[in-house]
């Protein structure tokens, strides 16, 4: 038991240098299986336009200061059929790149 706490000892000093993870105990088969959502926060950026949030609004308030506001892209989930997988794929567009695929018609 000694000798496995100073096992952890050295690993968690040589570790805490070299900037790689510790990991004591080994990773269970039903965790790696689990049925939990596998999210990942993603930049809110339209995938076919490329639109971002402008940082540089202003709002002008009654006194007259002048404060700084985020206005965001209005984003949407679409589904669209792509002809070159042959599938519906899920995107998260701007209403702008809505009407953008409504007009030629495809996303391909």
């Amino acid at each position: 038991a000694i000798t496995a706490l100073l096992l952890a000892l050295v690993i968690a000093t040589a570790s805490a240098f070299t900037g790689t993870p510790l990991q004591l105990s080994r990773p269970s088969v039903a965790a790696s299986h689990s049925t939990r959502s596998t999210l990942v926060m993603r930049e809110r950026k339209c995938d076919l336009l490329g639109k971002k949030a402008n940082r540089k609004a202003r709002v002008v308030t009654f006194s007259h200061k002048r404060i700084h506001k985020v206005q965001q892209v209005n984003l949407q989930w679409k589904r669209f059929y792509s002809d070159d997988l042959g599938r519906q794929v899920r995107l998260r567009l701007s209403t702008k790149g809505i009407k953008t695929v409504n007009k030629y018609g495809s996303i391909d």
